[in-house]
């Protein structure tokens, strides 16, 4: 009995030891799967649709796929024709063997051989020179594949790893590469085409060899014919159908996006973002054809944004991604610029917060000196009394510098930074970055595209400003507070009354709807054009100018930036319509009680329409004869009426005359065009421009 046992222990250890051996061995090498880690990238849209593929770090365009994404007559193909007995065997074909060693044998050569197609896929996973030691070792590790794995997952890997010539690698590099389809798609002919392409990658090239790529199609055709996987029919329609002679190329849209969100999630396979590829694509023509239309190498960058979720639906970095000239590989959304007048808004918007001024404010565009600063406007002539909104739809600078002497530059930008938007300060004449200053209202800071159209954004969100993102799962949570609600608002009002791009009309379905609310800014230098529209739904943001930062004196962002914003906003969904019946804002329609003070604080002075001071001559844009006595100029009598005493009279800038008098005798010293204004000495102001002939 005793006896009995001991070899039945003997027995069970001499069984036993191979298997701990083998168990051993797969735990020691593993199958080398880290090919199937190296996988390219592709940033998709909202649909999935792709945006962008990206190579892996070898080189290649390697794309995993799924069985259930790939047409069953591809499968059914490839079985036939590469290992008819794949569902059966594990890893190696019996059968298959002993029939490539007779036909060899009989054959004297190497004319069959036996490899299934999770031999190919050891082969793949670990390539390794073509010998009889390389067969035996892809042998023993397809027995350990099909021991780890499925045949579905076997062929997923297979499917992904397979070449297909040149840098493609899978079935779905191929079928896109080739064919401009997802495998989903593939007709028999397709399908017979790709089942024979990785007997010989190289040479059945159907974009270099197009007539043997053909040969191969029908000896893939043939075979699976007499596997009984198609009939007759199915091999002589296949057979008609031409061989793809060039590569189709890859999907390139929103390349700056989608190589930035790459570069944030390195390693994810499928990056997918809330980009709209049609309205992408759309868009990005749009900026195509207005960049050509500039000189000087100048670009275009585009963002479209959804402000009810904070999601950039569209997003353009530059014209063209690889002109050189136009350094169209550089991401211009995300380049620091001088913004211009496109801050003036949230200005305002806080002015009106701390209750320094309402839209019916009045204020002076006079020539002013802030201490060592002296702004003047872009059309360099001043503007006299007039109301903030006013100012602000005009963009006049001095209002402006006005406002932000009372508000403070430092309440200002840190306002604007408690957002979470980046404000880069030019550098300082010591050591360091300037601090905030009165330039600040004017543009003088860097900001990005980026920023400043999540700024425009926050207008629609009711003040409160969170950054724009293109993640599809993005969730915006909290954010920081610019305005209140009813600054906001306000700022919205003014600008839906702005004026639209010169012989600009925007397309018929529009016309009935809500006005967008738009703002303009030219950096100075006319380096940059901007252009800002919110709508009820969408934000848009448009920059022109060249990235190299050289001037651009013909485009400003009314004439350049402006029109391209009507015609992104005539691409987008229409919007709903704005709720009727709102309450006018408080003070709307009061009386104008106050003015803003340029010198002294306080709330300033309640005057009468009556007293307001008005220039009766000249009037805008008259023409005047003088005529010469003795060689020189006549003199030329300016009056004015209303305001406090003393007048100061200036021409062109300068003081002509002082004192209580309402009418005044000045001696031009030229002919042409001049600007005459007069001010009083509570810093009321007019002027007219008067043309001396």
């Amino acid at each position: 009995m005793k006896r009995s046992l001991r070899r039945a222990l003997l027995g069970a250890a001499a069984l036993a030891v191979p298997v701990v051996c083998v168990v051993l061995l797969d735990r020691l090498f593993p199958p080398p799967i880290g090919r199937l880690g190296d996988l390219s990238t592709v940033v998709v849209d909202r649909t999935g649709a792709p945006l962008r593929f990206f190579t892996t770090r070898e080189g290649f365009w390697r794309l995993p796929v799924r069985l259930d994404e790939v047409a069953p007559t591809y499968l059914e193909l490839l079985v036939a024709v590469e290992d008819r007995r794949f569902h059966a065997h594990a890893g190696v074909d019996p059968i298959a063997v002993a029939r490539a060693v007779a036909e060899n044998l009989a054959a004297g050569r190497t004319v069959s051989g036996a490899s299934t197609l999770t031999m190919q896929l050891a082969r793949l996973l670990e390539p390794r020179p073509r010998t009889l030691a390389s067969k035996l070792l892809e042998a023993l590790r397809a027995v350990q594949l099909e021991a780890r794995y499925d045949k579905a997952r076997i062929l997923e890997m297979y499917l992904t790893l397979a070449p297909f010539g040149g840098n493609l690698e899978g079935l779905r590099a191929a079928s896109l590469a080739y064919l401009g389809k997802e495998p989903r798609s593939l007709t028999a002919a397709e399908a017979a085409l790709l089942v024979a392409l990785p007997r010989s990658p190289t040479r059945l090239r159907p974009d270099r060899h197009p007539e043997a790529a053909a040969r191969a199609r029908e000896r893939a055709l043939g075979r699976a014919l007499a596997a009984g996987a198609v009939d007759a029919r199915t091999v002589a329609e296949a057979g008609a159908e031409p061989v793809p002679a060039a590569r189709v190329p890859w999907p390139f849209l929103a390349p700056h996006l989608a190589e930035r969100i790459r570069g944030e999630s390195p390693g994810t396979p499928v990056l997918r973002t809330a980009i709209d590829a049609q309205l992408q694509r759309a868009v990005e023509g749009l900026a195509a054809r207005a960049a050509a239309s500039l000189v000087s190498a100048g670009s275009v960058a585009l963002l479209v944004a959804d402000h009810r979720d904070a999601q950039v639906i569209a997003s353009v970095g530059g014209a063209d991604y690889f002109d050189v000239r136009r350094r169209g590989a550089v991401d211009m959304t995300r380049a620091v610029r001088s913004p211009g007048s496109a801050l003036k808004p949230f200005l305002y918007g806080l002015a009106f917060d701390d209750g320094i001024v309402e839209p019916r404010t009045l204020v002076a565009d006079v020539s002013t000196r802030f201490r060592d600063y002296s702004p003047g406007n872009f059309d360099s002539a001043f503007h006299g009394e007039l109301t903030v909104r006013d100012a602000l739809l005009r963009s006049l600078n001095v209002p402006a510098v006005l406002v932000l002497d009372r508000l403070g530059p430092v309440r200002f930008a840190s306002a604007l930074a408690r957002t979470g938007v980046s404000l880069h300060f030019p550098e300082g004449r010591g050591a360091g970055r300037a601090g905030p200053g009165l330039p600040l209202a004017l543009g003088g800071v860097g900001m990005t595209l980026d920023d400043l159209t999540a700024l425009y954004a926050g207008l629609a969100r009711d003040g409160v400003v969170v950054p724009l993102k293109a993640e599809a799962d993005y969730r915006p949570a909290g954010g920081g507070r610019l305005l209140s609600p009813e600054s906001a608002r306000r700022v919205r009002d003014i600008l839906r009354e702005a004026a639209p791009a010169p012989g600009w009309v925007q397309a018929a379905d529009r016309r009935t709807r809500t006005p967008l609310a738009v703002k303009t800014g030219t950096s100075y230098g006319y380096r940059d054009a901007w252009a800002f529209g919110v709508g009820e739904r969408y934000t848009v943001g448009v920059w022109v100018g060249r990235p190299d930062g050289t001037p651009s004196p013909e485009q400003t962002g009314r004439t350049a930036a402006l029109p391209l914003l009507y015609e992104v906003f005539d691409l987008l969904p229409a919007e709903p319509v704005a709720p009727t019946g709102r309450a006018a804002p408080p003070g709307a329609t009061a009386p104008l009680l106050r003015r803003l003070e340029a010198r002294a604080p306080g709330g300033g002075l309640d005057l009468p329409d009556g007293h307001q001071l008005r220039l009766v001559f000249p009037q805008p844009g008259i023409r005047l004869d003088v005529s010469e006595e003795g060689g020189e100029i006549a003199p030329v009598t300016l009056i004015a009426e209303g305001g406090r005493r003393p007048l100061v009279w200036l021409v062109d800038g300068r003081p002509v005359a002082h004192g209580q008098e309402r009418e005044v005798s000045w001696q031009p010293l030229r002919t042409g065009i001049v600007r005459v204004s007069v001010i009083d000495s509570d810093g009321r102001s007019d002027a007219a421009s008067l043309t001396l002939r």
